[in-house]
């Protein structure tokens, strides 16, 4: 008898897994182009979310695309063009062009929001989205929409008021929101052992009376099932989940920090030898499912797409300048 690969035990077919890992890559290569691009002044600011894709995409697998709600946080990358956006929206995005679905080119890049993919445009206080993913969850419950809310944010955020006000309010009411905390091991250069008081991000759920797990942040397989698990509570009327998905983040905190201020470049060097897209990889190897020549084409394509969303953003027009008081002032 064949025993079923991780992902089969997991209710995920071939091809979802082998489209989890394409989302993975893109957004690496999407990640390395705004790298590029702000070093050549192209670009003059961006928030890097190498070593965090896989649990953004394990996450993102779990809901409903079209139904559920989102709201994510800066380093989101990869979840958002899983719930629908593309190349070029974020490319569009860090060169705050016009035509930017996230804020017409009025934000900094991480800002995402959009309405037709129900992803909730992002506030630049930290933490923001949190009480705002508690509001969507409670407005959806009282219209008796079968919606769950993901809200992520970094372990540093869920020690402000903003997290513990939202999981309380969650708690009190039972609402289908998955808090999903990316616990990436710094809050800009304050080490995680300087965070918490508490052995774990997760563990704060059971003041707020509902269920805390965490999850190897590196494996979008277990992600997505805690995930998964979690949306299915949450559609039952079951309440919220807090979920702290373990990872390390592989560049700096943005484009403007120096890392090698706050932590060791062996501490980086081990991180990357795990990095989560290429162990990915081989475990779709490993499954049979991927090989080299299926790699250097999806390489090719991704080259491909990628310079076609660069070129599309750098040539788009950039907004008016009487566009910065729209919505802002009355006519």
């Amino acid at each position: 008898m064949t025993i079923p690969s991780r992902h089969q035990q997991a209710g995920l077919p071939d091809d979802q897994v082998i489209e989890m890992y394409r989302y993975m890559l893109l957004t690496r290569k999407l990640d390395e182009r705004m790298s590029l691009l702000n070093r050549a002044g192209k670009i003059p600011f961006f928030l890097s979310c190498q070593g965090q894709e896989a649990a953004q995409v394990g996450a993102a697998f779990a809901f409903e695309i079209g139904k559920d709600y989102a709201c994510p946080y800066y380093r989101d990358l990869a979840f958002v063009h899983v719930f629908g956006m593309t190349s070029r929206d974020s490319m569009l995005n860090v060169f705050a062009k016009a035509e930017d679905p996230n804020s017409g080119g009025r934000q900094m890049p991480g800002h995402f929001g959009c309405r037709k993919h129900n992803i909730m445009s992002a506030s630049s206080p930290v933490g923001t989205q949190i009480p705002h993913a508690v509001g969507i969850a409670l407005g959806g419950k009282l219209e008796g929409k079968d919606m769950v809310v993901y809200v992520s944010f970094g372990e540093g955020t869920s020690n402000q008021g903003d997290f513990h006000e939202g999981a309380n309010f969650a708690g009190v009411h039972k609402l289908p929101v998955i808090f999903f905390c990316e616990n990436n091991q710094y809050a800009i250069s304050v080490p995680l052992h300087k965070q918490l008081g508490c052995e774990s991000v997760a563990m704060r759920a059971q003041g707020y009376g509902f269920p805390g797990v965490k999850v190897d942040g590196n494996d979008p397989i277990a992600v997505y099932q805690v995930v998964k698990e979690a949306v299915d509570r949450g559609r039952r009327g079951e309440g919220a989940t807090l979920i702290e998905a373990l990872m390390y983040r592989i560049n700096p905190h943005s484009s403007d920090d120096d890392d090698r201020q706050y932590r060791s470049q062996d501490e980086v060097a081990a991180a990357r030898s795990k990095d989560p897209v290429r162990m990915f990889r081989l475990y779709l190897e490993e499954v049979g499912l991927w090989n080299e020549h299926k790699e250097q084409a999806l390489l090719s394509e991704l080259t491909h797409e990628v310079n076609d969303a660069t070129d599309y953003a750098e040539k788009a027009p950039f907004p008016e300048p009487e566009s910065t008081l729209k919505y802002v002032y009355g006519n």
